[in-house]
């Protein structure tokens, strides 16, 4: 007889059902907002800005065609809402990264990003069929700056970066300080450890 099979493929009462439940939760307590997107493609790009996924949307990623998941919310988000680890169940720990930021406004060190970007771009270039959601709490400014990243590691400039973010998010806001991050490293030769991902 086989066992019953929960959220996520995980049997009742283990820790995979016990994420899944408390995600739902912590999500509707401690969620992005009613009035946020859940997720926007941008353009043609195949790279979507999204809020943290919610109870609800976390399960109709795959459906939206979502294969690649960028988590930008700092360790303690992720703790509190089990999002990245549920992410992670769904699509593969391979296939999602956690580029741990807090939203301060100002620079951001590539240590906390970088390998983020370069992920989404590699992935972007190896497989036509791959689709990356870049999120973080709200998908207002720590996402479109590992968005930014990504366009312009694909060789958008950075106005039609800004402008396609711009154009098709309308929560997004390109933070002067994350847009010099970004700019910063590119100058600086965009170097990532080896072993970041």
């Amino acid at each position: 007889m086989m066992a019953r099979q929960g959220p996520w493929g995980s049997t009742p009462g283990t820790s995979g059902a016990w994420r899944a439940w408390y995600h739902r939760y912590s999500t509707r307590v401690y969620g992005p907002g009613r009035r946020t997107t859940w997720l926007s493609w941008i353009a043609d790009e195949r790279v979507a800005i999204g809020s943290v996924p919610t109870g609800d949307v976390l399960p109709r990623l795959p459906v939206v065609g979502v294969t690649h998941v960028v988590n930008c919310r700092a360790e303690l988000q992720t703790w509190i809402s089990q999002d990245l680890s549920l992410e992670r169940a769904l699509l593969g720990p391979s296939r999602v990264i956690h580029a741990p930021m807090w939203d301060s406004g100002r620079h951001q060190p590539p240590r906390r990003w970088a390998a983020a970007a370069q992920f989404s771009a590699q992935a972007l270039d190896e497989d036509p069929d791959a689709r990356v959601l870049v999120h973080c709490h709200r998908g207002r400014r720590r996402s479109v700056l590992v968005a930014y990243a990504v366009l312009r590691l694909r060789g958008r400039s950075a106005e039609e970066a800004a402008h396609l973010i711009l154009s098709h998010r309308a929560e997004a806001q390109l933070v002067p300080a994350y847009v010099a991050s970004v700019e910063d490293w590119l100058a600086a030769g965009g170097a990532v450890a080896s072993s970041a991902w």
